[in-house]
């Protein structure tokens, strides 16, 4: 269950769509990024633009943007991500060149892009790590729905209490139309009576 976890915590939504990075990926298959990338290029048939797209420099700066937002206000939520480089410093896992710019913008792969890398990822390591992906965006989905219906009872809920406000509204009218009339009752009971007396 742990390794679900951090596999939705790689989980981004882009362009309307929940995708992961190439670079995430690579870190769960265990392979460098530019060896996955050279064998989804070596299958680009497989892989339309909808299983599969590179981010654009505004795509990837709201990305970073989201991370780091997510970083410095929940604690709960994981930190970026970072590899050790050989001057054991430590960087983002988001590569950069030498002039501080990306090399390249990340490419983005959707649920079904990534089921289609487990046909050209064929080691031991990418069929389970393929697996548990899968099961972590069924798992997505389940939160989704549950969230979905969520709101539907509370949309519900919130409706009725407007039509109860309605009905106590109704009732407290008529019970101050009701004390009004005791009122005015008592005060006509309680009038100073002129005319003869018996």
């Amino acid at each position: 269950m742990q390794i679900i976890k951090s596999i939705q915590n790689r989980i981004y939504e882009i362009r309307g769509e929940r995708v992961m990075l190439d670079r995430d990926l690579s870190v769960l298959y265990e392979v460098e990024t530019k060896h996955l990338n050279e064998a989804v290029k070596r299958n680009s048939k497989r892989f339309p633009p909808d299983f599969m797209f590179q981010l654009t420099k505004n795509e990837f700066e709201d990305l970073k943007f989201q991370i780091e937002t997510l970083e410095n206000s929940d604690p709960l939520k994981p930190q970026i991500k970072t590899i050790k480089v050989h001057d054991n410093s430590l960087r983002s896992q988001f590569a950069t060149s030498k002039r501080g710019g990306t090399r390249y913008m990340p490419y983005a792969f959707t649920e079904q892009g990534i089921a289609m890398l487990s046909g050209i990822l064929n080691s031991e390591k990418a069929i389970n790590m393929n697996i548990a992906i899968m099961r972590a965006f069924v798992e997505i989905r389940k939160i989704l729905l549950l969230q979905n219906d969520f709101k539907e009872q509370l949309k519900q809920i919130k409706e009725r209490l407007g039509e109860h406000d309605v009905q106590l509204n109704q009732i407290y009218d008529a019970m101050e139309n009701l004390l009004d009339e005791k009122a005015a009752e008592r005060k006509w009971n309680e009038r100073e009576r002129i005319g003869f007396r018996k």
